[in-house]
């Protein structure tokens, strides 16, 4: 029995479930718990299935060129509203400086006429010496911030008008005069370079866009047609607003053409100077001064959108790091490369169409517009011969847009062409004053007028945006442009005097000799000669920054590095100096394609070291073969 209860007991003892100890199913839930968390975490950080890796890229990519196109409308828009505000302001003050009544009655001890003269030669003249200075200020503060430098400027003149003294006129003008060539070097560098980002970012997939290499020749010459096309669209509308002032303003102050033409007896081609026996009085009365406070107030704050339109609006034409290596090739190579690229046969034959450029856009505004236009209508008809002349402007720079399909110098032929015919008429009218009946040609003169200077403006800044299309020179290039348009209106600006038949004879001898230069520019190219291109030098960054620190190499101590660095820089200051002869992209430069885009200082050591081990090689065959004749 007694074994009998024993064995019962042993039976029922494994039922009874023994105690757990302490704080183990608290353990057994945390890891549940934490098994859980890892699980989501897992979900969460995993490739998710509504995700779309490519579709997510195409949107990035896509917000990158309406920014853009964001861009160039707004540097156009910016353009535009400062050219009008100073462009409407500048004939708004020297309509009124030129009545002898406001100035004797306003300002009579002052001497305006000598401060309007000494105004306009600090516009006119300053502009010479832009080629000394302007890259240096492009690359200093960058193309974006030139243009919002230049526009202060101009805001800076149109507050001078506020307080008209010698020392606030004067001092503005020759402002002006400075910011002239650096605000429109920038402009077109800007469009320019708008029109490669714009390439980069619908073709990101491309090996040489992910690795920052230069473009294929010729892949981004459709962007830059439609960008520049569409720049100067919406400039040449300054022309337009320019004129508001004058006609909602001071259009009813003004006297009509039987009182201002009493004492001319001739126009056009027959007549010297601009319009001989204008009479000095043209302002029926006197504006108030506090309605010409509010019309420069307005002006005023328009200068100020213009600012802030290019301050916020316009990104950044290069990267950070491609503004460096802009800057870091030296303040004196940048000084001197302008000069440099003035060898290349391309610019040479060029210049002439440049300085035609300058000519015809002065002409159009001095010589038509008043020799033939205000001294047969009167000068209440400027705004509307002005008018025309912009609307055309803005409406035929659409044309350019077909050289999508035609060849390049079809815009600057055919505007040519325009303006040859329009020559050959001026110098045969000489039409007689105070003949209202003429308003309708002089309309179409003005508005064929406008015809070849939109095909010219709009066909070279198109043409060099084609030929040069390495970044890193579009500055010098533009640069180039427009200092000889300067030079152009320096020139129109010293032949004021001179018989309007030896003025006209000037523009169709450049223009022809501008025709005659393109033409064999276009020929040598045909022919594939090779223009002679400045080589640009190797940023060289004397501080390392957060896109040049090169790996730690253990291996090397800190007396190699520098022995290395002693020897690369003796090597340059010995090295000649070299031009390319080839084509502008660089295929005989010398240097890594993408080393602009990685260590480039590593990148030089690196090639240094293989061309001087090349180097060594060829020395001991050399030396191996003088041992095998010896034998």
């Amino acid at each position: 029995m007694m074994e009998a209860s024993d064995a019962e007991e042993l039976i029922r003892e494994p039922e009874q479930p023994a105690a757990p100890p302490s704080g183990s199913t608290n353990n057994l839930m945390n890891v549940g718990h934490e098994g859980n968390i890892q699980g989501q975490m897992e979900e969460f950080l995993g490739p998710q299935a509504e995700y779309d890796e490519e579709e997510e890229e195409r949107k990035y990519y896509r917000r990158k060129r309406l920014g853009v196109i964001k861009n160039v409308i707004a540097a156009s828009v910016g353009g535009m509203i400062v050219y009008s505000v100073y462009m409407g302001l500048l004939q708004m003050q020297l309509i009124l400086h030129y009545d002898v009544t406001y100035r004797e009655v306003k300002y009579s001890n002052l001497g305006l006429e000598d401060i309007d003269e000494k105004m306009l030669m600090g516009i006119n003249v300053t502009p010479i010496i832009g080629l000394l200075y302007t890259p240096v200020l492009i690359r200093f503060l960058g193309t974006k911030w030139m243009m919002f430098l230049a526009s202060g400027i101009y805001a800076l003149f149109v507050s001078t008008n506020y307080w008209e003294r010698y020392y606030t006129l004067v001092p503005s003008a020759v402002a002006i005069g400075v910011a002239i060539v650096p605000l429109w070097a920038s402009l077109g560098n800007y469009i320019t370079r708008m029109a490669q980002q714009y390439y980069e970012y619908a073709n990101y997939k491309e090996e040489h866009v992910q690795e920052q290499k230069k473009l294929p020749k010729g892949a981004c010459h459709s962007y830059i047609i439609v960008f520049q096309s569409v720049f100067y669209i919406i400039f040449h509308l300054s022309f337009v607003f320019a004129e508001f002032p004058m006609r909602l303003f001071l259009h009813s102050y003004l006297h009509d053409y039987n009182h201002t033409l009493s004492r001319v007896s001739l126009c056009g081609a027959g007549i010297r100077g601009l319009i001989p026996g204008f009479n000095t009085t043209v302002l029926t009365k006197l504006p108030q001064s506090m309605l010409l406070i509010q019309v420069e107030s307005v002006l005023m704050s328009f200068a100020f959108l213009a600012m802030i339109i290019f301050l916020v609006l316009c990104g950044a034409a290069y990267r950070p790091t491609e503004e460096i290596d802009l800057r870091s090739i030296g303040w004196g190579n940048i000084f001197q490369l302008p000069f440099k690229h003035l060898r290349d046969y391309r610019l040479r034959l060029l210049c002439p169409f440049f300085i035609y450029s300058g000519f015809e856009v002065l002409f159009a505004i001095s010589g038509l517009s008043l020799s033939y236009g205000v001294c047969v209508l009167g000068l209440k008809q400027l705004w509307l011969l002005v008018l025309a002349y912009g609307l055309s402007c803005s409406l035929f720079s659409s044309l350019s847009l077909s050289l999508l399909r035609l060849p390049r110098w079809v815009s600057l032929l055919g505007g040519a062409a325009v303006h040859f015919v329009l020559l050959v008429v001026l110098l045969a009218w000489s039409p007689l004053p105070r003949n209202p009946n003429l308003l309708a040609p002089l309309l179409v003169l003005s508005v064929l007028w406008g015809l070849g200077t939109a095909l010219n403006k709009t066909g070279l800044s198109t043409l060099l945006g084609m030929l040069y299309e390495d970044k890193e020179r579009l500055d010098f290039v533009y640069t180039i442009y427009h200092w000889w348009q300067a030079i152009a209106i320096f020139i129109v600006y010293l032949w004021s005097k001179l018989p309007m038949r030896a003025k006209l004879s000037i523009l169709l001898a450049t223009l022809l000799l501008a025709c005659y230069c393109y033409w064999v520019m276009e020929r040598r190219l045909a022919r594939k000669v090779p223009p002679r291109v400045p080589r640009i030098p190797r940023p060289r960054h004397k501080v390392k920054g957060y896109r040049y620190l090169e790996e730690d190499n253990s291996d090397e101590s800190d007396s190699e590095n520098n022995e290395e660095d002693e020897e690369e820089k003796e090597r340059e200051d010995e090295e000649p100096e070299v031009e390319e002869i080839g084509d502008e992209n660089g295929a005989l430069r010398g240097q890594d394609e993408g080393s602009w885009g990685t260590n480039a200082p590593r990148a030089r050591r690196g090639g240094y070291r293989r061309h001087r081990g090349r180097r060594e090689d060829t020395h001991v065959q050399e030396g191996d073969m003088d041992e095998q004749e010896g034998g």
